[in-house]
């Protein structure tokens, strides 16, 4: 099967990008699994494994798919008809009266039933990309890893509760901010820089404050043995099981669990990541998608739309 996966960025990501790691995953994986893969991604991307093609925002996205392809795997919203099959993955929440494609695919149960759909697909990791583990490494800090500057991710309230643990905060996605404590910026990491952060983290403290659609810095985390501290919105209730992590909406229970971190057993955070979440398991799903689209069914019955009583909903912590 030749399949097209589309996006609107540049492959391959050095430092912060989600979406990128995903689709480099996907792509990498079909080809393992003996598929033809063409990217079609934003000029100046390269792939060693897949052809690449250089996508042109203003121009009907029929005439630059290869007439080979069987099936187009687009990674941003669809506003026009294919031609061909096609799937379309959404990656972020959506706006007040936003309707999707008919044959979109949400991250998590819950970022599904949001947006009035059935259908999801997890992230996975390709675990290549992360390496092996270093149990013996020292675990010296929290870490915070997502984009700073965006308000929803709540480094404010992340830097309050390592205050309040009396714990160090290595934060990785942003620069120094006029705030104080035990709190190092580390700005935008990847590759190797990445991953010793996360093999030598105590947990990943995520107090994040609107519903989290999936959560890759959550996976990243467990793969490399560090428990889960996060606020109970989105996508994590179904993520974080207990055995990995722990949930709450209030300050003095998530510093208290930052503080007792040490307690979960690292190997079966690490276990339960690869059991779920491999590059292996989310592309085996994307193809059982494919294959629905290729014998003419659509993924929904009807078109995903942004339900409005999920976007009046108020992210609070309370003490």
């Amino acid at each position: 099967m030749h399949v097209v996966i589309v996006n609107n960025t540049k492959i391959p990501v050095f430092h912060y990008g989600g979406t990128e790691r995903v689709i480099w995953a996907e792509g990498k994986e079909l080809v393992r699994m003996g598929h033809k893969v063409t990217f079609l991604v934003k000029k100046g991307s390269f792939c060693p494994f897949a052809a690449v093609k250089f996508l042109n925002e203003k121009e009907d996205l029929n005439k630059q798919i290869p007439e080979d392809c069987d099936v187009v795997h687009l990674h941003f919203p669809l506003y026009q008809s294919l031609n061909k099959p096609y799937v379309v993955t959404i990656h972020g929440n959506g706006k007040k009266g936003e309707i999707f494609d008919i044959n979109s695919v949400f991250l998590s149960e819950d970022h599904a039933k949001r947006h009035n759909s059935k259908i999801y697909v997890f992230n996975g990791l390709d675990f290549e990309q992360y390496g092996s583990i270093d149990w013996n490494l020292q675990r010296s800090h929290v870490l915070f890893l997502a984009k700073a500057k965006r308000k929803e991710k709540n480094l404010k309230g992340a830097i309050r509760i390592c205050n309040k643990a009396n714990e160090r905060l290595v934060v990785v996605g942003g620069y120094g901010f006029d705030i104080t404590g035990k709190v190092v910026y580390k700005g935008f990491l990847g590759g190797d820089k990445k991953n010793k952060e996360l093999n030598s983290s105590k947990c990943l403290l995520s107090p994040v404050l609107w519903n989290e659609p999936f959560g890759l810095s959550v996976i990243e985390s467990l793969y490399f043995g560090s428990p889960v501290i996060a606020t109970p919105f989105g996508s994590l209730p179904q993520i974080v099981i207990k055995e990995v992590g722990f949930l709450s909406d209030s300050f003095s229970e998530l510093a208290y669990a930052v503080k007792n971190c040490e307690s979960y057993n690292r190997k079966f955070c690490h276990e339960y990541c690869c059991d779920l979440f491999s590059s292996r398991k989310m592309t085996e799903k994307y193809l059982e998608l494919f294959s629905k689209v290729l014998n003419g069914e659509k993924l929904n019955t009807e078109n995903p739309r942004t339900l409005d009583n999920y976007l009046e909903q108020k992210f609070v912590i309370r003490e």
